[in-house]
């Protein structure tokens, strides 16, 4: 017996009763305790670089704006102006020159978040333009990413997301040979997915179903075949096939090694998932980055990033051979997912359904859940 099949224990365990999934109240408890109090992957740093360029998201129930201000600092504040309640921008991204203007009263504000102009704002001398500002949103930025948080304490950034990858990588250096933030869009697919998020991330975490559904997968990544996930276990990277030379469709070869990785990361995959939302997969010459956005209790938009050395993307090499490969599994993945989202409205998993030993780790995930929405 392996050391990994021994890990797993040999009991069944019960999963979340299916109206977790269906149930829109409990969605709005989502939203109100996982999606605006936690950290939010929001949009890449690079997407929004000159002052006056912005990028309008969605977190949870709020529309949320990521400015670059004239400062060169990003900033974050909540979409609605503070006179009406009118929306600022309702494109997803633009390029204003000085200020956000509202097109309803116009009211103006700076990229600051200040209220700097308004009709007849001359003749209200005693109107404080700081507290009639925007509502500014916690912002920090990491491996090339701002992250957002609605909450007015945000939880620890370090401890919820740094730590995450941590916690799975077993080493809080071992992101840094990657240089995450250091890499270049290479392709940016969306996918419209017609399932709840946590079947999103439970598809994710494990791969008890890779050997069914995931053929080009498990040719790169033989034990994927076994249905141990490497999310399972601290430390752990899935090794390639040795017939695979590289992480593509094919198996050919990629690109060369991002040069910060160690031998022991070279010729793996490593997976991390940053709850909520947040899907992390390293190999050795480039990055893939999910960020999910749940709309409804049966609707969540995902977006993926792919992330190559910027070598790579400035010499316009073709980067579709590995682009191909995991855009195949997600296409694989998130048709599972719309498979299973009418089930869980069933009166059969109206108790839940069950996990066996090689997904025993989202039995911890449906525990925080559980914790999270008590």
């Amino acid at each position: 017996m392996t050391t990994l099949e021994q890990s797993t224990g040999s009991s069944l365990i019960p999963t979340l009763g299916g109206r977790w999934y269906t149930d829109p109240a409990v969605f709005i408890r989502e939203q109100e305790r996982v999606f605006e109090a936690m950290w939010t992957c929001a949009v890449r740093s690079d997407e929004v670089t000159t002052p006056g360029s912005f990028r309008r998201v969605q977190v949870g129930r709020e529309s949320v704006l990521v400015v670059r201000g004239r400062d060169g600092a990003l900033r974050a504040f909540l979409n609605v102006c503070r006179h009406r309640g009118a929306q600022l921008c309702t494109e997803d991204s633009g390029q204003v020159r000085t200020t956000l203007r509202c097109p309803y009263h116009a009211w103006s504000f700076g990229l600051d978040g200040a209220l700097v102009a308004a009709p007849n704002l001359a003749r209200m001398p005693d109107v404080d333009r700081m507290a009639n500002g925007l509502v500014p949103v916690h912002l920090q930025e990491w491996l090339g990413y701002a992250w957002v948080c609605l909450a007015d304490e945000p939880p620890s950034f370090a401890e919820d997301v740094r730590g995450a990858v941590t916690e799975r990588l077993g080493d809080p250096a071992a992101i840094e040979g990657y240089d995450v933030g250091g890499l270049r869009l290479g392709r940016r697919i969306r996918y419209d997915v017609a399932a709840n998020w946590k079947l999103i991330v439970e598809n994710f975490m494990e791969c008890y179903h890779c050997a069914t559904i995931h053929p080009e997968l498990t040719d790169v990544l033989p034990e994927f075949a076994r249905g141990y996930a490497a999310q399972s276990f601290v430390g752990h990277g899935a090794e390639f096939a040795a017939g695979a030379e590289g992480f593509t469709v094919d198996g050919s070869a990629g690109f060369a090694a991002l040069p910060g990785i160690d031998a022991e990361q070279d010729r793996r995959y490593y997976a991390a998932t940053i709850k909520p939302t947040v899907f992390l997969n390293l190999v050795p010459d480039h990055v893939i980055l999910l960020r999910m956005t749940p709309l409804a209790v049966d609707c969540t938009v995902v977006e993926c990033d792919w992330l190559y050395a910027p070598e790579v993307i400035e010499s316009g090499q073709d980067v579709s051979r590995s682009a191909e490969l995991f855009h195949r599994v997600n296409l694989q993945d998130f048709d599972a997912c719309e498979r299973t989202q009418p089930g869980m409205a069933s009166r059969a998993y109206a108790a839940g359904g069950v996990l066996v030993p090689a997904e025993h780790h989202l039995g911890a995930f449906h525990d925080w859940v559980r914790e999270r929405l008590a």
